[in-house]
């Protein structure tokens, strides 16, 4: 397993081990892939994640462009991924029903000193465009944890840091 992807689950698990909203909303989001950058992720849609017409909510969309934009960051090797400071959603189609799969791309489109950059896009259960989200993280303060890293640049391997398996 390539070493940003490992490094981007670790901080994913550490989202959960804090038993705060993503595990509540949705403690069954699965990182797929993760390269420096740029993460894969999907989530099993379950009848709590549904609005009052049987569909995905808003509000998971919502929440999971703020987590899957944190792990974007988290990707380039941040192991702290700062705080939002602006977030925005536009639906497009339907995201999904129970039992579906919504597939999850969130990418790093800009980072600096002090801010980051990321999009992320949903897909649904057809693959067609549900939703995409912007999501702006203040960096200024987190960058240089103790357990931040440096990748190589295609992810594989570290070059910088602990590596965890």
């Amino acid at each position: 397993m390539a070493a940003c992807l490992r490094f981007t689950r670790r901080v994913w698990k550490s989202f959960v081990d804090n038993k705060g909203h993503d595990q509540v909303c949705f403690p069954n989001l699965r990182i797929l892939d993760a390269k420096p950058g740029s993460v894969q992720a999907s989530l099993k849609i379950e009848p709590y994640n549904l609005n009052r017409v049987g569909t995905v909510h808003g509000g998971l969309i919502m929440s999971l462009t703020d987590t899957l934009g944190s792990l974007a960051v988290a990707s380039k090797g941040q192991y702290m991924t700062g705080v939002s400071v602006d977030i925005g959603t536009s639906f497009v189609k339907p995201a999904g029903r129970t039992g579906d799969e919504l597939r999850v791309s969130a990418v790093v489109t800009g980072i600096g000193k002090s801010l980051a950059y990321t999009r992320v896009e949903f897909f649904n259960a057809s693959g067609q465009l549900a939703a995409y989200g912007h999501h702006t993280k203040y960096i200024g303060k987190s960058a240089g944890h103790e357990n931040d890293v440096k990748f190589s640049e295609d992810g594989e391997t570290l070059i910088e840091g602990e590596d965890v398996d």
